[in-house]
């Protein structure tokens, strides 16, 4: 018996040091990254559950061809961790593609007089994404079609952050002031031929801070729209316009109203009457039309008296746009994933909340490449972990509310690197 035990013990101390040997060897690691038991959830291929998520390493330039981004190899339960270069232990958190925050400002510059186009008040983008599991922005509308060429030279190009453009339909961008009243600066042809000559990086238009009651600045930026084939996004101004008529008479299916929820009683006209504090219902019309609302947080563009009235009746936002700049960081918007636990607490549920922030902005912006977890696509990954506690959410006006759960970021993947890691949920790296 004794002799039985010390030949089975060798046995297991073999085995286990040949599996331990033979996964050592470069041919059987083809993973470079295996994420291990999270609850994916990837609105595009309806996957809600526990899966591992194995990703491919990413193609290096050579030949002359230009480098490639990981790709994702492999979504399904129990994937064997011997066959990765890198584990990260995802257990009791949430994997969900890249986030895509669809309303943001970054075109950065050294001049605070210039607002949100080569401005100081925007931001410099990788410092404020990567930590909230964001991999994907799309600034609207800071540059227009004269300087488009710098903010691709000192933001796109400079930027791990993956940056997309809706320009402007002001040539010189959102300059603010009087820059942005000047209808002789608002050509749709012009504006239009730069998307399409720009059009890796371009994927629609913008209008906003239009201070008088006109439809030119609509009609121009819809034509340059449909000349483009694009969607555009609309700050409604302060016309004091109906926003029944730019939803349902203006605007095309697909195209973006932005600051959704927005309580400005002397110059917008909002989704929830002042007086009955109804939805009024033209906004579910539109939205069924095809019309998509974007939150738009921003430092002025969010009112829980707008937000819980809209709720109640069952109308919620497409996409998760924050209307990220210097202001709206520091006050009640902070970062996409506050935006997102806020609707967590008004009653969305968490899977639309993650397809308005991943899948949904990228069928907005018609970059479908983006936005899932499909294999063969590109391994942008967010892994994120539910904080419980007691948790204050302000609006814009300063009014309070307090959730139990927030979202974190504990990892974000760009293109099949790590960009983010918390608290060290990664292994270290096999030696190859």
């Amino acid at each position: 018996m004794r002799k039985k035990f010390f030949i089975l013990t060798f046995a297991l101390i073999f085995s286990l040091g040949g599996i331990n040997a033979q996964s050592q060897l470069p041919a059987n690691r083809i993973y470079s990254i295996l994420i291990k038991g999270g609850h994916v959830i990837d609105p595009k291929n309806k996957i809600d559950g526990l899966m591992d998520i194995a990703i491919h390493s990413a193609r290096s330039a050579r030949d002359g061809q230009p480098a490639q981004e990981a790709r994702i190899a492999l979504v399904a339960r129990n994937i064997d961790t011997a066959l990765a270069f890198q584990v990260v232990d995802a257990k009791g958190m949430f994997v969900t593609p890249g986030l895509i925050d669809i309303h943001t400002h970054v075109f950065y510059g050294p001049s605070r007089t210039n607002y949100l186009s080569n401005g100081s008040i925007s931001v410099i983008p990788d410092g404020h994404t990567f930590k909230a599991g964001v991999t994907t922005v799309v600034d609207a509308g800071g540059a227009g079609w004269k300087s488009f060429d710098t903010f691709k030279k000192n933001i796109i190009d400079q930027s791990d952050t993956r940056v997309l453009s809706l320009l402007n339909i002001v040539g010189e961008g959102m300059r603010g002031g009087a820059y942005e009243q000047n209808l002789e600066d608002m050509d749709a042809e012009k504006t239009a031929e730069a998307a399409i000559k720009n059009k890796d990086y371009v994927v629609g238009f913008k209008l906003a801070h239009f201070g008088k009651p006109d439809w030119a600045p609509v009609e121009r930026i819809v034509k340059a729209g449909k000349i483009a084939n694009m969607p555009v996004m609309i700050d409604f101004g302060s016309g004091n316009l109906s926003l029944e008529d730019l939803l349902l008479k203006y605007l095309r299916p697909g195209d973006i109203y932005t600051h959704t929820f927005i309580e400005a009683p002397r110059s917008k006209d909002p989704i929830v009457d002042f007086e009955t504090r109804q939805l009024r219902p033209f906004v579910k019309t539109a939205q069924n039309k095809g019309i998509i609302f974007d939150v738009g947080f921003g430092s002025g563009s969010f009112n829980f008296k707008q937000a819980f009235p809209a709720i109640k009746s069952g109308f919620y936002p497409n996409t998760m746009g924050t209307d990220l700049h210097s202001e709206s960081i520091i006050r009640a918007m902070k970062d996409q994933l506050n935006v997102m636990s806020i609707f967590l607490f008004l009653g969305m549920d968490i899977p639309s909340i993650i397809k308005a922030a991943s899948w949904a902005p990228a069928q907005a912006i018609k970059r479908e490449e983006l936005g899932n977890l499909s294999v063969g696509g590109i391994a942008d990954i967010a892994i994120l972990s539910m904080r419980k506690g007691d948790f204050g959410f302000r609006d814009v006006a300063g009014n309070k509310q307090t959730g139990t759960l927030k979202f974190e970021c504990e990892m974000t993947i760009k293109g099949g690197r790590i960009v983010y890691d918390l608290n060290a949920i990664a292994s270290p790296i096999a030696k190859k």
